[in-house]
Parts: C-alpha cells; structure tokens; sequence
C-alpha cells in the first residue's frame, strides 16, 4: 500500500499500568486517492510515536462495499528500508513485484514482502470481492539489514482455540507459542478472536513492546478500556515478564497484536521510503523518478535498484515532491 500522508496529527492519552506506559493511539481518516477514494483508518505513525517495537506504519481499513468504494487500486510505488505485511478479514488483493512475485493476498494468510534496498510493487483488490477489511502493516529494517536484497514471503500460521478464543501467530513468540517464519528483525505479529466476555492472559515479553489494533467490538486490557479502531501502546518493561488479562465485551471481539524490541534507531520516513537521512530520501525518489521515466536521467552507476515490471500494468505512480524544508529523523520521543 502506498501512503499518501506527511504530516500526521496525533491524538494520545497516556496513563501507567504498573511499569508500563499506555497510550491510547486513536485513528485518523487518510484517503488514499483516485476517482473514488478508498479511506484507510492510520494509527501509525503519529507525531511524538512513530514505532512501536520495528512497526512503523499501521493502516486498517473496512469492511468496505467494493461496488461502492472501487476496493484497492495502488499502481506500481517503490518501497526502501522497510517490509510490508498484509493481512486481511475478508476479500482478496492480488499483489504483483518487482522481484518476480504474484500473489494472492486472502484472510488467515500472511504475505510479508521485505524492500530492502530497493522494490516496488501493485496491489489491486481481485475482481470477486465483494467487501474489503484488513490491514496493512509495515516494520522498519534495522542499520544492518535495510540494504539486503529484497523478498517474498507466504505464510499460513495455525489456528490455537482455547476458551473462547483463536490466536495465530503469524511473526514471532506469544504466549509460547512461535511462528517458524524467519525475519531480519525480532517481530511480533498475531490475530485474536475472543468470543463474548472471553478472557485472553497476554504474557508481555521483557524488554517487549506492544501495540494492540482493537479491529472489532471491544476489550479491556487490565483496566484499560479500548474501542474498536483504536491502538493501545503498551510499552516496554525491563524488569521481568508481565501478564495482561484480556476481556472481550459483549460481541465477538477481533485485534492484531504487534511488537518488538524497542526498535534504538531513528529513521528518516518520507512517502514511501525510510532511511536515515534526508540526503538519502532526495537520492531515492530521484532513482525512482528516473527508473519509471517520469523525471531525471538514470543514475550514472547505472544500477537500477527499484527493479523491473511485467509489461501491461498500469502506469507506475510518480513520487510527490519534496518538501521546502530538510526532513528530519523521527523516534520515540
């Protein structure tokens, strides 16, 4: 997914449970372009939080009437410094790159496609869908692994039942439970579905963490109240490992757990690119730019790090232009 949105606003309540901040990251409506506009709903980034864990990006969008909304239509964009989750509840996305990958993005199935150096990919909503609900999810590459070589990857986690509740893990450890999928960057990454007033004890990892993407109904996480939409921050505790009681409300209850390490890097992200400094981000939509023949001579090294595309596709989107003033790098505050 392309993100069309630079200058975010933030909307945050904090409070302390225990030895762990939470914040309350509410959504904001982000449009993501075109004759009809599909709206996306962004938690992440926000200014003064932009990770939690290497998670970097949080959209969440539907469930959408396609026959209303035109469903997802993102021509050919770039990515550098950073790899992409797709996650979808209900429809299909056809995603096509520039590494030689066609896929079909469908519910319960993760596609984590990571741009490293260099990728750009399309992703248009399958012509059978008829409603379109999911998230879109990206991490940041840490210093030694944002210029490895871009990949795909597919993965399917089990489906754990236990009272009331479904759990896959899609990226690493919860609860003892550990997806097999490898990753540059310790991640974790999972849905869960709770029944009616169904409990889940969340262990909450030393030195973890956590972001908790309320998709529907609602659930109290210890004593905090969250609503659908919303993103609970849970942040790290270096002390010792925690248990968080989760308690669904009165109808079915969905979310997305995400977290990590504190990620220790600042970064520099700008559209679609990460790096680490402004000077970088001129360099990489000049690449761009020039790769698809929208602006611009190809670089004199005569390196082509974006890629090739299958003939036929539409038009690759060009890259906004940079802004008047020099980007700055962003962390935690």
């Amino acid at each position: 997914m392309s993100n069309t949105e630079l200058h975010p606003d933030e909307v945050v309540c904090a409070a302390e449970d225990g030895h762990r901040q939470i914040k309350v990251l509410e959504p904001r409506p982000v449009p993501l372009g075109g004759l009809r506009a599909m709206t996306v709903r962004r938690t992440l980034p926000q200014r003064g939080h932009t990770l939690i864990g290497p998670w970097c990006f949080v959209d969440h969008y539907g469930p959408d009437d396609v026959a209303a909304t035109g469903g997802m239509n993102v021509n050919r964009h770039p990515h550098t410094g950073l790899a992409t989750v797709s996650w979808l509840f209900s429809g299909a996305i056809d995603h096509l790159d520039s590494v030689g990958t066609s896929a079909k993005v469908v519910p319960g199935e993760a596609n984590i496609m990571i741009a490293g150096k260099g990728i750009t990919h399309s992703e248009f909503s399958t012509e059978d869908t008829t409603v379109l609900h999911g998230a879109q999810l990206w991490f940041a590459l840490p210093e030694e692994h944002r210029h490895m070589d871009p990949e795909f990857h597919h993965y399917v986690p089990e489906v754990l039942q236990a009272d009331g509740t479904e759990l896959r893990v899609f990226s690493g450890t919860i609860n003892g439970h550990t997806s097999p999928m490898e990753m540059p960057v310790e991640l974790i990454g999972a849905e869960l579905v709770m029944e009616p007033n169904a409990r889940f004890e969340l262990t909450l990892a030393q030195g973890r963490e956590y972001g908790l993407l309320i998709d529907s109904g609602s659930v109290t996480i210890g004593e905090q109240p969250a609503a659908q939409e919303q993103l609970i921050f849970l942040g790290d505790c270096p002390d010792e490992d925690r248990t968080v009681t989760l308690v669904a409300g009165d109808t079915p209850t969905r979310l997305l757990i995400l977290g990590g390490k504190p990620f220790g890097e600042q970064i520099m992200m700008w559209w679609n690119f990460i790096g680490r400094t402004h000077e970088e981000i001129v360099e990489y939509r000049a690449r761009y730019q020039a790769e698809i023949g929208a602006e611009g001579e190809f670089p004199t090294d005569g390196e082509e790090i974006f890629g090739s595309f299958p003939d036929g596709q539409p038009a690759a989107l060009p890259a906004p232009t940079m802004p008047t003033v020099k980007l700055r790098p962003r962390g935690n505050d």
